[in-house]
């Protein structure tokens, strides 16, 4: 089976047999570029809370400028910006269905049926085999799963 170094981390990792190291690579770089993707979904949900405080927030700004005797702002601040669209005809929660439904969804499916198509549906196969070249073998705080 090869050195320690060259065994896979666990089964589940393991290269499937005639899987070359093109593959792997691929594979790897498209579940880099899919975790970048789970990134950017997080950070259009951040948008959405934050949008949607901000929104509220407005409320309050509106009742202390009339309390303040700023008539004129508070209505500018409660017409045109209160419930206003951040994209034309969408709030934020339309923009996250959209990307969520869309881009997400079919590179979600992409990378799965690539894996499934390619390494027998499993994952992280390039990153198992880096873990293996990388730690110390024997070594405490190096082992390859956590029943090792």
């Amino acid at each position: 089976m090869g050195t320690e170094q060259q065994r896979p981390v666990d089964r589940e990792h393991a290269r499937p047999a005639g899987t070359d190291d093109a593959t792997v690579e691929a594979l790897g770089e498209l579940s880099k570029a899919l975790e970048t993707i789970h990134r950017v979904r997080g950070h259009l949900y951040s948008a959405h809370q934050l949008v949607g405080g901000a929104d509220l927030t407005l409320d309050r700004v509106v009742e202390l400028l009339r309390e303040a005797g700023h008539d004129e702002v508070a209505d500018r601040v409660e017409h045109e910006l209160l419930g206003r669209n951040v994209l034309p005809g969408r709030w934020t929660f339309q923009i996250v269905e959209e990307f969520d439904d869309g881009y997400y969804a079919a590179f979600q499916e992409i990378e799965r049926e690539a894996r499934e198509r390619l390494a027998g549906g499993r994952r992280h196969i390039y990153e198992a085999e880096m873990k293996q070249r990388r730690r110390t073998h024997g070594m405490p705080g190096h082992e390859a799963t956590p029943q090792e």
